[in-house]
């Protein structure tokens, strides 16, 4: 008998995790925020700004956006693998990959967005080098090179593990 209450609370504890994800999904308003906030600062500029201005913009806007998804991402599938399955029938519009995503595929979603944003960071340093240093470039460079190679041995270990199957 006091396994099976012990076993109730814990199975039900999953459901301490549902104020986390709305909480994220509070996160992703907050992006949608700055994201008004750029655009309106960057639209009436488009004519005067220079070229490197404008990409340096755009790349401010695809690294809100790549946020964004990958908070999306952590919500749905976090969701879906560790608190309740979510009936996608009654709704069309539904991507597929949401409910067939598990917890490996995660991961690597996760580190993949991750190198991602990183990637659009360091770039965003080489388009604006005069106002860059030496230093934040360097370790800029690091940090990428870090969760490549994070993201490289993460899905290495996967494959030997036999989780990668179909990743």
């Amino acid at each position: 008998m006091i396994e099976r209450v012990l076993e109730k609370i814990l199975f039900s504890s999953r459901w301490l995790l549902a104020p986390i994800y709305l909480g994220l999904i509070v996160g992703v308003v907050a992006l949608v925020v700055k994201d008004i906030q750029h655009l309106i600062h960057m639209v009436p500029n488009i004519l005067n700004a220079s070229e490197s201005d404008l990409v340096l913009d755009i790349l401010g806007l695809i690294d809100l956006s790549l946020t964004a998804s990958l908070v999306i991402i952590v919500v749905f599938s976090g969701y879906e693998n560790f608190v309740s399955r979510i009936t996608t029938s009654a709704n069309e519009e539904w991507p597929e990959w949401m409910s067939k995503i598990d917890f490996t595929g995660l991961k690597l979603k996760l580190l993949a967005s991750i190198v991602a944003i990183s990637a659009i960071q360091l770039l965003r340093g080489f388009m604006d080098i005069a106002k860059t240093s030496d230093r934040e470039l360097m370790w800029s460079v690091i940090i990428h090179v870090t969760f490549v190679i994070s993201g490289l041995l993460l899905a290495f270990t996967d494959r030997l593990s036999g989780e990668g199957k179909g990743h």
